[in-house]
């Protein structure tokens, strides 16, 4: 197993150096450990080094390690079936892959269940590639629009998308403009349930490039746990 606490503080000084490259404060930023198909005790000693957010791409995975791993704020990162709402919505503090109305008023009825306001993000698939979800960059509108109306338990925290990978980051820099225009476009809007903190955007490949152009939240799992195991 690599070291995981060692992993994190080189991370966080790549995110440091990147925030400062844009002229951006790096206290501003959010690194959250994606732990899909790691174990308890892994995601425990990424806790011990300092991680504060973890975010899992399956919802049986949250269920089958809540209990087991220490106090943290969970993530819900990964495509989020109708059906699958209920089990996690008293869990997570963050949902960033909501990418139909449909879904999006799932959550508010089962947030309304628990007399919660659920804050969530909005994925965007800004490179509209066929593999991924997300609205198509020009739906946002309407998007936020309809959850604003219709969803009473549901606040709009931001955006989140995924770049096309690429062994050169570069490439993909466009993206992650694109995104934080609309980000910000969306951010200068006044709603008591309009309150964008986060954009979500950079993973282990290509973060320090998403942070150079504004993302605040990073997704990383590989490089702080090492490659995934997928015969465990």
């Amino acid at each position: 197993m690599s070291n995981i606490k060692d992993n994190i503080v080189s991370i966080k000084k790549v995110m440091e150096e990147a925030a400062v490259r844009a002229g951006r404060n790096p206290d501003e930023l959010l690194l959250i450990a994606v732990t899909k198909t790691r174990s308890p005790e892994e995601i425990n000693m990424a806790i011990a080094a300092g991680i504060t957010d973890v975010g899992e791409n399956k919802v049986q995975e949250i269920l089958d390690k809540y209990e087991k791993v220490d106090p943290v704020r969970w993530h819900m990162i990964g495509h989020l079936q109708t059906n699958k709402v209920k089990y996690i919505i008293d869990k997570v503090s963050l949902i960033h892959s909501v990418d139909s109305i449909r879904l999006a008023r799932e959550i508010d009825k089962r947030a309304a269940q628990h007399n919660k306001v659920m804050d969530i993000l909005i994925q965007v698939n800004a490179a509209e590639e066929e593999s991924k979800f997300g609205i198509r960059t020009e739906e946002t509108g309407q998007m936020v629009r309809e959850i604003l109306e219709s969803c009473p338990n549901v606040r709009i925290r931001g955006l989140m998308s995924i770049a096309p990978f690429e062994d050169d980051p570069e490439k993909v820099r466009g993206y992650f403009k694109e995104m934080a225009e609309l980000y910000h476009e969306y951010r200068a809007i006044e709603h008591e349930r309009l309150d964008f903190r986060y954009l979500s955007m950079g993973m282990s490949n290509d973060f320090p490039v998403a942070i150079e152009e504004g993302a605040n939240a990073v997704r990383i799992g590989t490089s702080i746990f090492g490659e995934r195991n997928y015969n465990q």
